[in-house]
């Protein structure tokens, strides 16, 4: 009977129904984000230099307006106690920023240490824009110097909000 429709007995129908319905697809991967590519970090990278790094998972409004400062450093022979970064700001000669971080108390060791500041906010705004000399100092509870300098920084208007 090559004509006839197929024919399933009830039992055979709800089986296969069961079948079917207990099939559960595998889970989308990152299905909260709909990118295809999530780019999680950029590096500046400069010949003769360490990269630098920024965090782009996070809030990006935040890399135009904040910036950190890493010091590294090595400490030999003994301890040495309170370390201090100062930094003080100038524009156009004029102090306009002064910040000091408690950088703490830290064995020698022959390996490189390092202390980074906590997020600073970056001046920004027509009147922000320029070039700024900063002072630098890291010192110590002893009142030991040990490295005193001069950088400097310009913003742009690519610094906007």
């Amino acid at each position: 009977m090559s004509g006839d429709p197929e024919v399933h007995t009830p039992d055979e129908t709800h089986e296969e129904e069961e079948i079917k319905s207990s099939y559960k697809p595998p889970p989308e991967k990152n299905a909260g984000d709909p990118r295809k590519v999530i780019v999680k970090k950029l590096a500046l990278c400069v010949v003769g230099r360490d990269d630098v790094d920024l965090d782009l998972s996070g809030d990006l409004t935040d890399l135009k307006k904040q910036y950190r400062i890493r010091i590294d450093f090595i400490v030999q022979r003994e301890i040495v106690h309170g370390l201090k970064y100062q930094q003080k700001t100038y524009r156009m000669g004029m102090p306009v920023d002064k910040m000091t971080h408690m950088v703490g108390s830290y064995p020698p060791k022959t390996e490189i240490q390092s202390y980074t500041t906590p997020p600073e906010d970056a001046p920004s705004g027509l009147m922000a824009r320029g070039s700024y000399t900063v002072n630098s100092l890291f010192t110590d509870d002893d009142k030991n110097i040990h490295l005193q300098w001069e950088w400097s920084f310009e913003i742009k208007k690519d610094w906007k909000d």
